[in-house]
């Protein structure tokens, strides 16, 4: 089985991208199932269902998106080998743009828009960094001056990825996507004592364990403060 996971910010068009790529790859004759990661709320699981695609959704409610992958992603492949797929895909919850959901030797794609502004990319840490794959969406919207600045910008940051465009909405370049993401030499029989890419965001704090007073005294653990300098009051 290939193991592919795909993150980015949210409302960046990840499941559309998806939907049309499974498309292109089912016309091969491969099985393909998704696992959906979120945080509080999400109905792709119904447009993956919808689609004939198996699928499992998470919610990881008050814990870390990239925690709550990690924590679950070895039952996630067991899940999938069960459903003997060819192609098992992972979307992400790319939240706070500090995201690192990427393991060591699994192709990594991050999907990004061409609306999220152009200095986005610089803002956007090891999802966007470490990536083997990054996919443009809302092309169409945009002028072509437009689109080859940001992607010039998108270069810059991860000058060792692919970085090809793809219209969620008419699956253009999706065929060209699925020829990346699936090969049949590559096996993945369980991602056990296997490496994260990048750490986790990191935070240990009162915050973390239920408190909500705002308050110096209040503050224990993982700590940091902005050097703003003495007060004066």
């Amino acid at each position: 089985m290939n193991l592919l996971t795909v993150s980015g910010p949210p409302s960046s068009g990840k499941t559309s991208v998806i939907l049309k790529t499974i498309e292109a790859i089912r016309k091969r004759g491969l099985r393909v199932g998704v696992v959906k990661f979120d945080c509080l709320y999400t109905d792709d699981d119904e447009l993956y269902e919808k689609a004939g695609i198996p699928v499992m959704k998470g919610l990881s409610g008050s814990l870390c998106p990239d925690h709550y992958f990690a924590s679950n992603i070895e039952e996630v492949v067991r899940w999938g080998k069960r459903e003997n797929l060819d192609l098992l895909v992972t979307e992400s919850a790319g939240l706070c743009n500090r995201c690192s959901p990427y393991i060591k030797g699994i192709k990594a794609v991050c999907v990004i828009d061409n609306l999220s502004g152009i200095n986005t990319p610089k803002k956007i840490g090891p999802m966007l960094k470490t990536a083997d794959i990054i996919v443009i969406t809302k092309g169409d919207i945009v002028s072509q001056a437009e689109r080859e600045v940001f992607a010039s910008k998108v270069n810059s940051v991860n000058p060792q990825a692919v970085i090809m465009a793809v219209n969620g909405l008419t699956g253009q370049g999706a065929y060209e996507l699925s020829t990346l993401v699936y090969d049949e030499d590559v096996k993945v029989e369980t991602v056990k004592g296997e490496e994260l890419r990048f750490p986790m965001p990191s935070a240990l704090c009162s915050y973390c364990l239920g408190e909500t007073r705002i308050g110096e005294e209040y503050q224990m653990g993982n700590v940091r403060k902005m050097n703003i300098g003495e007060d004066n009051d």
